[in-house]
C-alpha cells in the first residue's frame, strides 16, 4: 500500500537522496519499481545504490518503510543496511538475513497454525550427529562429522533427502569424507533425532516458513500484505531453498530488486548458484538490468589485473577504475614456504614503516592450514596479527569476561568517566601499556585494546558507561566488532566483502590455486573467481607470491598458478627472492641445509628435517615419553576442539621424544616448533619431558 505523502516530503528529501550518485547508481535509485537486476562489480558502490533506491522509493511515496524487506546474507551486512537507511531518512525498513526473516515469521505464526511453543533452533548439527553416529555404532572424529554436517547442509538446501543423497552427490561430484551411503545413514539418523526432539536447524527454518505459507493461505496473505517490496543482496550466492522461500514471499508479484556479481560466485560447494542472477532477465522479461562498473575501491593497476583475470568469463563486468594511479602489483617467487612467509613478514614491516596501519594489511591464502607459517613468521618479526574466521570477536573469552565486568560496573558506578573506568577494568584482566610479544597473549591484548579504543572514541562523543555497555551489546548482536590492530590472516573465502589498503595473496601454486580437487571446468572457473575476489580486496598495494618447494632444501617442483600465465605486465616487479636473512632465529637456522645428526647426510624431506635424522637411521627414544606426549596432545586437541595434528604432528612428537628437550632453546631447535607453539605448549611439553626416565615405585 503506497504511503500518502505531502508535497514537501516528496520534494527536497527525495532529490537529496540522489545527490552524490554516479549516473549508473542514480539509475538504480530511480528504478523504484521491479523487477530490477543490478549487476555490480567489486568496489562499485552497490550498497550505496540499493540503500538510496529504497530511500528514494520511501521518500517518493512508492512504498511505506514497513513494507520493505531487504534480505542479505550476514547479520553484519543487515545491520549496515539499517544504519545507512536510518541516515537516509528511511528508518523502519526491515533488513534481515534470510534465516532471521524466516524465523521471525515462523515464530509469530506457529502458535496460530501449528499450536504450542515454536521448536528450538539447533545452532550446531554436531551434537545430534555424534548421537546418530553412536546409534549406528560408528566412531568418527569431530573433524569428519563437521564435513558430514556440511554435506547434510548442501543436501538440504538443494532439496535432496537422505535416500537420494548418494546419487545426487555422485552427480554433483561431491567428495564426502566417508562413503556416500554412510553419509545418507547419518543424515537420516540426524533428521530422525531432530524431529523427535522438536528441533529445527537453519535449513528447516526456510523449509517450514515456505511450507506454512503454501499450506495456510491466510498466513501467506498476511505476510504478502506486510511485505510488498523486496531487495536481495548478494543474489549470486542464493541457493535453491532460499530461492524457493523468496518466490513464496513474492507470491507471483515482481516488485523485487536483486543485486550481485556473477564473478564473485565462490560458494557453489554450499549449494549457491549464480544461475538465478544470470537468468533473472529470462525469468522476468520486463526486468531493468543495470550494470555498475565504476570501481571506487582499487587503483587502476589493481583493476587492470582483476579485469585480465576474468577476461574469458562469459558474465564478466569490465571494471573502470576511478582512483588515481598506484604501485604496480608485485609478483614474487620464493624457494620454499618458510622463505615466502618470512619475505611477506619483512615486506609488511616495510609497509608499516611507510605508514600503512596494520589493520589495513591482509594476508590471504587458499586454505586455513597455510596460516601457521605466517603466524610464526609474524611472531618472529614482531608484527601483530589476527586470524579472521577462527573465532568471532565477541565470543573470545577475554571479550566475554570484559563485557560481564563492564555490565556490572555500569550498574554500580554509572557516574564515573567512561574512558578511565573502562581502562581500570580492562587493566585488571590483562590490558597493559605496552603489548606483549606475540601468540595468544598478544591476541588477548589486542582484543582488550580494541575495547579500550572504542571507549575513548565514545567518551569523546559524551557517552557514559551504561551507553558504552549498550553499544557493546548491540555490536555483539550484530557481530559488529571494533577494529583490532593487527595484520589480518584469512582465507580467500573469509575475505569476501572486505577490503584493505595492502593485500598479500600467497601460496599461488597449481594444486593450491586452483585447488588440487578442482577437476571440472566449472570447478576450475570457480577457483579463478576466488583469485579475482582476492585481487579486488586490495585498494592500493597488491603482492602475489608462490614457493617452489614446501620445505627448505626440498625439491623445487611446484609451478606458479596457471591463472597467472601472461598476467604479469611489463612494468610489474617479478622477483626471484633469495631467502631473507634478518634477526629471527628461525630464519637463520633455515638458511643453511640441515644434516642428519646420526650419519651427517643432507636432509631434504620435511619429516626427516623435523626428526633431525634420516628416516632409515636408527634412533633411541623413550617410548613412555612418546605415549605421554600423545595422551597430552589428545586432551589438548579435545579441549581446543581441533584435530590433534593442529597441536603437534606425529613427526614432531617423535622428534621431541627422541631429543627429550630440557629447555626452551632445545624445543626451538626442533624444526616445526617456533615461538607461537613454544608459547602455547612449551611449559607443558618440557614438564612431560622432565618426567622421562623417572621410575615410580609400585
Amino acid at each position: 500500500m503506497p504511503v500518502t505523502t505531502s508535497a514537501t516530503h516528496v520534494g527536497s528529501s527525495s532529490l537529496d537522496v540522489l545527490d552524490g550518485l554516479d549516473p549508473e547508481q542514480r539509475e538504480v535509485a530511480q528504478a523504484v519499481r521491479g523487477p530490477v537486476c543490478v549487476l555490480a562489480g567489486a568496489g562499485t558502490g552497490k550498497t550505496r545504490a540499493i540503500t538510496h533506491r529504497i530511500a528514494y522509493a520511501v521518500h517518493t511515496g512508492v512504498v511505506e518503510p514497513q513494507g520493505v524487506l531487504a534480505v542479505t546474507f550476514t547479520t553484519r551486512a543487515a545491520a549496515e543496511l539499517k544504519q545507512r537507511l536510518r541516515g537516509l531518512g528511511a528508518a523502519g525498513v526491515q533488513a534481515r538475513t534470510f534465516h532471521a526473516a524466516a524465523l521471525r515469521q515462523l515464530s509469530y505464526f506457529w502458535p496460530r497454525v501449528i499450536g504450542g511453543d515454536p521448536p528450538q533452533v539447533v545452532e550446531s548439527k554436531l551434537p545430534l550427529l555424534v548421537e546418530a553416529a553412536r546409534r549406528l555404532r560408528r566412531n568418527p572424529d569431530r573433524g569428519e562429522l563437521r564435513d558430514v554436517a556440511s554435506e547434510i547442509e548442501w543436501a538440504k538446501v538443494t532439496q535432496v533427502g537422505p535416500e537420494d543423497y548418494p546419487a545426487a552427490a555422485a552427480k554433483a561430484r561431491r567428495t564426502p569424507p566417508i562413503a556416500p551411503e554412510e553419509v545418507a545413514r547419518l543424515y537420516e539418523g540426524y533428521e530422525s533425532l531432530r524431529r523427535q526432539r522438536n528441533l529445527i536447524d537453519f535449513e528447516t527454518i526456510l523449509e517450514l516458513t515456505a511450507a506454512v505459507m503454501t499450506e495456510h493461505r491466510e498466513v501467506a496473505a498476511q505476510i504478502r500484505q506486510q511485505y510488498r517490496y523486496f531487495v536481495v543482496d548478494e543474489f549470486q550466492d542464493v541457493n535453491p531453498l532460499q530461492k524457493l522461500l523468496l518466490d513464496t514471499w513474492l507470491g507471483g508479484r515482481d516488485d523485487v530488486c536483486v543485486v550481485g556479481d556473477p564473478n564473485q560466485t565462490i560458494y557453489s560447494f554450499t549449494g549457491a548458484t549464480p544461475h538465478y542472477l544470470t537468468n533473472f532477465a529470462v525469468e522476468h522479461p520486463s526486468a531493468a538490468v543495470i550494470r555498475l562498473v565504476r570501481d571506487y575501491r582499487s587503483t587502476p593497476q589493481v583493476v587492470t589485473l582483476a579485469n585480465r583475470v576474468m577476461a574469458r568469463s562469459p558474465h564478466r563486468l569490465e571494471l573502470v577504475a576511478q582512483r588515481p594511479d598506484g604501485p604496480e602489483p608485485v609478483f614474487t617467487e620464493y624457494d620454499d614456504e618458510q622463505a615466502e612467509a618470512l619475505g611477506v613478514a619483512l615486506t609488511v614491516k616495510k609497509l608499516m614503516a611507510d605508514g600503512v596501519p596494520t589493520r589495513e594489511i591482509a594476508v590471504l591464502f587458499r586454505v586455513n592450514a597455510q596460516s601457521e607459517a605466517y603466524e610464526q613468521a609474524f611472531t618472529d618479526a614482531g608484527v601483530p596479527y589476527l586470524l579472521r574466521g577462527a573465532e568471532r570477536f565477541f565470543e573470545r573469552p577475554e571479550v566475554r569476561q570484559a563485557v560481564v565486568l563492564l555490565r556490572g560496573a555500569a550498574r554500580s558506578s554509572a557516574d564515573e568517566p567512561l574512558a578511565p573506568a573502562v581502562h581500570a577494568i580492562l587493566s585488571g584482566i590483562g590490558l597493559t601499556a605496552e603489548p606483549p610479544g606475540g601468540g595468544k597473549a598478544r591476541e588477548k591484548w589486542e582484543s582488550l585494546k580494541a575495547l579500550a579504543d572504542l571507549a575513548e572514541d565514545m567518551a569523546a562523543e559524551g557517552a557514559d558507561l551504561p551507553r558504552f555497555v549498550g553499544e557493546l551489546e548491540r555490536r555483539a548482536m550484530e557481530q559488529h566488532a571494533p577494529p583490532v590492530e593487527g595484520v589480518t590472516l584469512a582465507s580467500l573465502h573469509a575475505a569476501k566483502g572486505l577490503e584493505w589498503d595492502a593485500v598479500f595473496l600467497v601460496g599461488l601454486t597449481d594444486g593450491m590455486v586452483p585447488i588440487v580437487y578442482a577437476e571440472t571446468p566449472d570447478q576450475i572457473e570457480e577457483e579463478r573467481r576466488l583469485l579475482y575476489v582476492g585481487i579486488t580486496r586490495a585498494r592500493e598495494h597488491l603482492h602475489m607470491s608462490w614457493a617452489l618447494a614446501r620445505s627448505p632444501g626440498g625439491r623445487r617442483s611446484r609451478r606458479p598458478s596457471r591463472f597467472l600465465d601472461g598476467l604479469s605486465p611489463r612494468t610489474a616487479s617479478v622477483a626471484r627472492a633469495e631467502r631473507p636473512g634478518g634477526s629471527g632465529g628461525r630464519a637463520k637456522r633455515s638458511a643453511a641445509p640441515l644434516h642428519c645428526r646420526i650419519c651427517g647426510k643432507t636432509l631434504s624431506a620435511a619429516a626427516e628435517q623435523k626428526l633431525g635424522r634420516c628416516a632409515t637411521c636408527p634412533a633411541d627414544y623413550d617410548e613412555a615419553l612418546l605415549e605421554r606426549l600423545k595422551a597430552w596432545r589428545s586432551a589438548e586437541a579435545k579441549e581446543q576442539k581441533v584435530p590433534a595434528y593442529v597441536v603437534f604432528t606425529d613427526v614432531t612428537l617423535q622428534a621431541i621424544a627422541e631429543r627429550a628437550p630440557a629447555s626452551e632453546q632445545d624445543l626451538l631447535a626442533i624444526a616445526g616448533i617456533g615461538r607461537v607453539k613454544l608459547e602455547r605448549y612449551g611449559d607443558a611439553v618440557l614438564e612431560l619431558c622432565r618426567g622421562a626416565g623417572t621410575v615410580t615405585d609400585e
